[in-house]
């Protein structure tokens, strides 16, 4: 295997790893900034990925990126609110985002991954970034706890090393610092795993619930459901449940039979896909909910799956992949101007981020609890704002808080309620 140095005149000030929306993100938002950036991508684009709703939310760093006039001729479809349909089949009244708040942020979109992160990963190739595909990290480069570069291998198979005053790992779940550190810590609650296909020509709503994203429970609240209409006719259908209750205990592990067997014991979907085409393999995603202890550390920062993923439910995904890139650039790019690329400068933005995904957390937790939306609505309509608030993704204000001690109460009467 050739070896041999980056022949490179200058040196970026900053490397990203990985070319996903975190990575894209970054990098773009440094860029911005007048400040050299190499983003390192493994593989070659467009790729397959799952995740494909946005929240509202997601709109203030899409609007910074300057990537919204793109979206908004983009064949993807329009998302207006999520709907929730319970083990019986019943439909919940749509939250239409719009109702909530008046904004064009309220309408996002369902996205075919590919496209998207493409979409993401040009428009930084436009913003400056030196984007390079087919380049995969072999290692972060430490000198002591620092952070000083990567050892990279194309696919010709040659070797370089890169130097960079800071390294950005939004290489996803597989997160080459996190576990080089050993910083991963398995969400102990959390233990799901999902398997999801796609159809053509199932049911879609009218009108502005055409977009809507569905989340249905089967029978016994086992599991839900995903249901994502996407352009082409094509509608992204997945299963999540805990990974003991899906994978263990059944006459068969085969990925067909169980999603299939979790299809029947899910009125709400049945009708949806009952004269539509399967277009799509099953897939399997299986305990993956976790985070990092540290956000960064001296010359390094992680963002995205790199630093931790979170659930399914309510789409979140994306917004915190986004939410994190723009908190990383802002900490880059001002300890960059500053000479300071210590952890603390870094890591700055961490607290308050992990405390708004921990608001989503707790809300994933509630609904894995069995805990009634509707009621809880219905008797805390002063703070239905707040409950559509986490929904659209607006998480990182403490005003979120006040719903917990309303949500412990009400379980709280209901187990007494329920006692012998």
């Amino acid at each position: 295997m050739i070896r041999c140095v980056d022949a490179d005149v200058r040196e970026p000030d900053v490397i990203v790893v990985g070319g996903g929306p975190a990575g894209a993100t970054t990098a773009t938002l440094i860029a911005q900034q007048g400040y050299a950036v190499r983003l390192l991508e493994r593989e070659h684009f467009p790729r397959y990925h799952v995740g494909e709703s946005l929240i509202p939310e997601t709109f203030w760093v899409l609007d910074r990126l300057g990537i919204l006039p793109k979206l908004r001729e983009s064949r993807f479809v329009k998302k207006h609110s999520v709907q929730f349909v319970t083990e019986q089949g019943r439909l919940s009244a749509p939250f239409y985002f719009s109702d909530h708040k008046p904004h064009e942020s309220s309408q996002t979109w369902q996205v075919l991954r590919q496209d998207f992160d493409q979409l993401m990963l040009d428009h930084a190739r436009e913003s400056g970034v030196d984007v390079r595909e087919g380049v995969r990290v072999l290692e972060v480069i430490f000198e002591g706890s620092r952070a000083v570069g990567v050892r990279t291998v194309d696919d010709a198979g040659v070797q370089r090393e890169m130097r960079a005053r800071v390294v950005v790992d939004a290489a996803g779940q597989s997160g080459i610092i996190l576990d080089r550190l050993g910083l991963r810590e398995w969400d102990p609650v959390l233990k799901k795993a999902a398997i999801w296909t796609y159809w053509k020509g199932a049911h879609r709503d009218p009108g502005r619930d055409e977009g809507a994203t569905l989340v249905m429970q089967t029978e016994g609240k086992k599991g839900w459901f995903w249901y994502i209409p996407l352009h082409d006719d094509v509608v992204s259908v997945g299963v999540v449940a805990p990974y003991d209750y899906l994978f263990t205990g059944r006459a068969s592990k085969d990925l067909e039979r169980v999603y299939f067997e979790e299809v029947a014991r899910c009125p709400g979907v049945q009708p949806r896909i009952a004269t539509a085409e399967r277009v799509g393999p099953l897939r399997a995603a299986k305990e993956y909910s976790y985070r990092s202890r540290e956000v960064a550390g001296d010359g390094w920062v992680l963002v995205g799956d790199a630093f931790g993923f979170l659930d399914p439910l309510y789409s979140s995904g994306i917004l915190l992949a986004l939410k994190s890139g723009a908190c990383a650039a802002d900490a880059i790019s001002e300890g960059l101007a500053r000479n300071d690329t210590s952890a603390a400068q870094l890591g700055k933005w961490g607290p308050e981020y992990i405390a708004g995904m921990e608001r989503m957390r707790r809300l994933v937790c509630e609904f894995y609890d069995g805990l009634n939306f509707g009621r809880f609505v219905r008797e805390n309509q002063d703070r239905k704002g707040l409950v559509t608030d986490i929904l659209i993704g607006d998480i990182f204000k403490p005003q979120i808080d006040e719903l917990w001690p309303l949500m412990d109460a009400m379980k709280a009467t209901a187990e007494a309620t329920s006692a012998p």
